[in-house]
């Protein structure tokens, strides 16, 4: 029987195996690996997703790879999902530390996407799966051959006082021993806007599907993020940005910026990929911030992209995106 969760709803890719692997600091990852019958094989995608997602969010997109003639590994980060939470109460999307997701995707990668997936091993990442992406980077080199972030959690559409004072209050909170608290957003339950309100997608049918989804399956359901979670992000853009860090950061790297961001710092991606010499930026004007759920003229576009670039074949097709 299969560890994900399926709705009429929201199709499915055929499932070749899923399931739970442990991390070396005991926490139960849930995984799911779905293979292309399309050969050549292209190589294998592995999808890192952000905050307050799962694995069946990305069943469409993970469809469109699938047929697209990759093989896709997807799952749960620590702390949502089906992955093991925290704390008993675990809507608060809780984390200690990047190296904790880093941890997750070692075991991802040595446990099942090198035993069970075809090479070339390609990550696509979204928000603060691109952030980990980046994090994790000059350990994944020699094994990920190319990267596509989707909109990177690096920083805050806010002034430079806004972003201090919510570093400051998050690490004040966390180190009294308050990380689990709700920073912004609150519960579950107070997540679900309206799509009038929603500012990741211009989609209508696309966030009706995502809303249903924790719904029906409560056990998938997060809220707004922990002091300690938001601590994290901080220090986690604090290690990237290093000129050391960004140094040993070679993977070549497709980012793409949603022309219509509301959630995350366009500006702090544009200078990224100023200082990060293996990056290349995007950008699809009209879209939100969840350009894989966003409508069909910008993913599209994605998938344009994302082909042009993944699997890639040297410098010609890396510098088309280089402008």
């Amino acid at each position: 029987m299969t560890e994900l969760r399926l709705s009429e709803h929201n199709p499915n890719p055929d499932i070749h195996s899923d399931g739970f692997v442990q991390t070396p600091d005991g926490f139960s990852i849930r995984y799911a690996v779905f293979r292309t019958t399309k050969h050549p094989v292209k190589g294998t995608v592995i999808v890192l997703q952000g905050r307050n997602e799962s694995i069946e969010k990305y069943f469409e997109t993970i469809g469109d790879l699938v047929a697209a003639g990759f093989d896709v590994t997807a799952f749960d980060w620590r702390g949502q999902g089906r992955s093991t939470r925290f704390f008993s109460r675990g809507d608060a999307g809780y984390i200690d530390s990047f190296d904790q997701y880093a941890t997750d995707l070692e075991t991802i990668f040595t446990q099942v996407a090198l035993p069970d997936c075809r090479p070339p091993h390609f990550i696509l990442a979204h928000s603060t799966g691109a952030l980990v992406a980046l994090y994790a980077a000059p350990i994944m080199v020699n094994r990920i051959q190319r990267m596509v972030l989707m909109a990177p959690f690096l920083g805050l559409p806010a002034s430079q006082l806004q972003n201090w004072t919510m570093r400051a209050v998050t690490k004040s909170l966390s180190f009294l021993g308050l990380g689990n608290m709700h920073v912004a957003g609150g519960s579950a339950r107070r997540m679900r806007k309206p799509f009038e309100a929603n500012q990741v997608t211009s989609d209508a049918h696309r966030y009706a599907r995502n809303i249903s989804i924790p719904i029906r399956y409560p056990e998938l359901a997060l809220g707004g993020p922990s002091a300690a979670w938001t601590a994290a992000v901080f220090d986690a853009i604090d290690r990237i940005d290093d000129p050391a860090h960004l140094a040993q950061t070679v993977i070549p790297t497709l980012v793409m910026m949603a022309g219509d961001e509301g959630i995350v710092s366009n500006d702090a991606i544009r200078l990224l990929t100023i200082y990060l010499r293996s990056a290349s930026l995007l950008t699809i004007d009209g879209a939100r911030h969840e350009i894989l759920q966003e409508a069909d003229i910008y993913r599209e576009q994605f998938m344009a992209a994302f082909l042009a670039f993944v699997p890639g074949s040297g410098p010609t097709l890396f510098e088309r995106f280089s402008d």
